[in-house]
């Protein structure tokens, strides 16, 4: 893993300088504390910061072809490259590395742009054609890597995080304001844009190719769901066998490393069928990894030790403490260059700095629920059809809100009330509309109350993305479009970036085998009833770990990697989120009304409601903001 960075100025009378190469370098040198190299003509400048895992020794980038007429700065694992060496080094290419970097580039040279559509891996890349005085930017499939950029004075400038791009003096630190009515929603900014004005991400599954002439962007790859939909009735047997296969090629694939390799165990499906596989196929000591909480609600390291024992990998259990975790909230805005909302940011970062006093490498389960339907949400949006069928309108309008405003309000991990009042939300919202209000954070009704009145009219279509992926997507069933925009949106926009920023501020490379190229396309053509079945989620995966994983994993509900943020923001936190919020700040500010965070805060702090996502997801911004635009004002 690395991170890359670079500025190209075709139409710039500017030379580029080697010192502002290296700032952006060192901006990001979390990403990569062995190594860092730059490529630097004047009018195009390349840089990279290296975690060294293939060819420790001569894998220094940028790295260049034979006649030094392209050159290539790479993120990421190819883990088919040696079969592409094979089968470049037949066609006449010559290699000095025993990189798969190096493999990109003559793959480059000798497919042009559809190189990217041999790669099996994870990736974000940069290529300067000499020749053709063109730069290639490109993104994998899925989004597990990130790649920002802008145009600024005549100049492109990219970067694997945002804060690279603002090291340039030429960027404007600018809040782009869809943005963040968008982050208030969804606890994430989606891409393609970022909270910066003008900073774009490059989406996943797509190439940018700068010349001369500007930009061009295209889509080089499309998930398909229509296939899950045209077969006959099945059964689950006719596909466990090819599933298990696909799925342990994929994760042999993904053990390809000069370094020793572990895995992130939760406990959950997922990361324990991972590493069950794991184990079949590492030729080493499998160490795995987890956390346990103080707070019993939260904690739920017995079933990581209980997969750790049956499948006989050497267990690691960070302790987390209240206090450990508090403290590193302040600190976690010096690895995010965005503002972020999801809590489990803390958990996942803690984890990484504690498996990477070990590895350098780990596999984790991250994709399983998008792929199998494995979150409740999908379940709940049939529970919500029945409860408006079942339930006759004078209960449900008068006799159930009574009811809510009696149940005593619990900070414990997804409480009783916290999942009654999450799934009412629901009632009367239109399918896309309704699945990201229980994922998220502020409805628009709350916006009104929470935003100044000069903000308001950002209110404006909070869920246009969500709805302009659903009619992109090929499959006709809702669940189907459910599927494929939580993999264009909450997966891209929270749950990879959580891991790739966790992750590499610990200098820990994390591998996603559920996103393996050929695990995802054997999984979304499933029919659909192998994903959710009924009222069974991940029943086709559930099915093929019955012989492998005890059924207490297999059939525990899920809980998600949550964190007591409710009882911090009342107890150790209540001193920096007053402050955070108080009135003088939020008045310089002049972005949210002070009378209705104060109202948040009145009730939270009593206990009368529990604000915890609403509350955590304006603590994030204004960290954030304290660091990359108050303090730039």
């Amino acid at each position: 893993m690395c991170g890359i960075c670079g500025v190209i100025g075709l139409n710039s009378h500017k030379t580029i300088e080697d010192h502002l190469l290296m700032r952006m370098i060192h901006s990001m040198k979390h990403r990569g504390p062995d190594d860092e190299g730059i490529f630097n003509n004047g009018a195009v400048g390349l840089g990279s910061c290296r975690l060294s895992i293939i060819d420790l020794a001569g894998g220094r980038q940028p790295i260049t072809n034979e006649d030094k007429s392209a050159w290539i700065v790479f993120n990421g694992e190819i883990y088919n490259y040696r079969e592409l060496r094979s089968f470049l080094q037949k066609r006449g290419h010559c290699f000095s590395t025993q990189t798969d970097t190096e493999v990109i580039l003559h793959l480059y040279e000798e497919f042009g742009t559809h190189c990217v559509d041999h790669l099996n891996g994870i990736f974000a890349f940069a290529i300067w054609d000499e020749t053709r005085q063109e730069l290639l930017l490109a993104r994998d499939p899925m989004g597990v890597k990130p790649l920002y950029y802008t145009q600024a004075d005549n100049q492109l400038i990219f970067g694997s995080e945002l804060k690279v791009v603002l090291t340039h003096p030429a960027v404007q630190r600018d809040i782009d304001f869809i943005a963040l009515n968008e982050y208030l929603s969804f606890e994430y900014v989606p891409s393609p844009r970022s909270i910066i004005k003008n900073i774009h991400r490059l989406e996943p599954g797509h190439i940018l190719r700068y010349t001369q002439y500007g930009c061009h962007i295209e889509n080089y790859w499309h998930m398909s769901m229509a296939l899950s939909e045209s077969h006959p009735p099945v059964d689950w047997r006719d596909y466990a066998n090819n599933f298990n296969q696909i799925f342990k090629e994929s994760v042999k694939q993904e053990l390809v490393s000069d370094v020793p390799v572990g895995v992130l165990l939760s406990g959950g499906l997922d990361s324990s069928a991972i590493a069950a596989m794991m184990v079949e196929s590492y030729s080493g000591t499998v160490n795995s990894f987890s956390v346990k909480f103080e707070e019993s609600s939260f904690d739920e390291s017995r079933y990581a030790r209980m997969v750790a024992n049956h499948v006989g990998t050497i267990h690691k259990e960070l302790v987390l403490t209240s206090k450990m975790a508090v403290e590193t909230v302040p600190k976690i805005i010096d690895f995010l260059d965005e503002p972020f909302g999801d809590s489990s940011l803390i958990p996942t970062f803690l984890l990484s700095r504690f498996a990477r006093e070990h590895v350098k490498v780990v596999l984790g389960g991250d994709g399983g629920d998008e792929l199998f339907a494995g979150y409740p949400t999908l379940v709940a949006h049939k529970l919500i059809e029945y409860y408006e069928w079942l339930t006759p309108w004078s209960v449900r309008t008068h006799i159930v809100p009574k009811m809510l405003d009696l149940m005593p309000t619990s900070f414990d991990n997804i409480s009783l009330d916290f999942k009654v009042r999450r799934f009412l939300a629901g009632r009367g919202i239109p399918l896309q509309a309704r699945h990201h209000r229980w994922l998220g954070s502020f409805v628009d009704t709350d916006k009104e109350l929470l935003l100044q009145d000069w903000l308001k009219p950002i209110l404006k279509d909070t869920y246009a993305q969500a709805y302009a992926h659903a009619r992109e997507c090929d499959a006709a069933r809702p669940l189907n479009q459910l599927l494929y925009v939580d993999m264009k949106m909450y997966l891209e926009g929270d749950i990879l970036p959580k891991v790739d920023r966790a992750s590499m501020a610990a200098s820990l490379e994390v591998r996603v085998p559920f996103l393996n190229r050929n695990v995802v396309r054997f999984v979304t053509g499933l029919p659909l009833e192998l994903k959710l079945h009924r009222l069974t989620s991940k029943y086709l995966l559930k099915k093929s770990m019955r012989n492998i994983l005890p059924a207490q994993i297999i059939n525990r509900p899920k809980k998600g990697f949550n964190m007591p943020v409710a009882y911090w923001l009342a107890g150790d936190l209540r001193e920096l989120t007053l402050d955070l919020f108080s009135e003088s700040r939020l008045g310089r500010q002049g972005l949210f009304n002070y009378g209705y965070v104060k109202h948040l805060l009145d009730e939270h702090f009593s206990r009368q409601r529990d604000h915890r996502k609403e509350l955590w997801t304006l603590l994030m911004f204004q960290l954030w903001y304290d660091k990359y635009i108050g303090a730039n004002c």
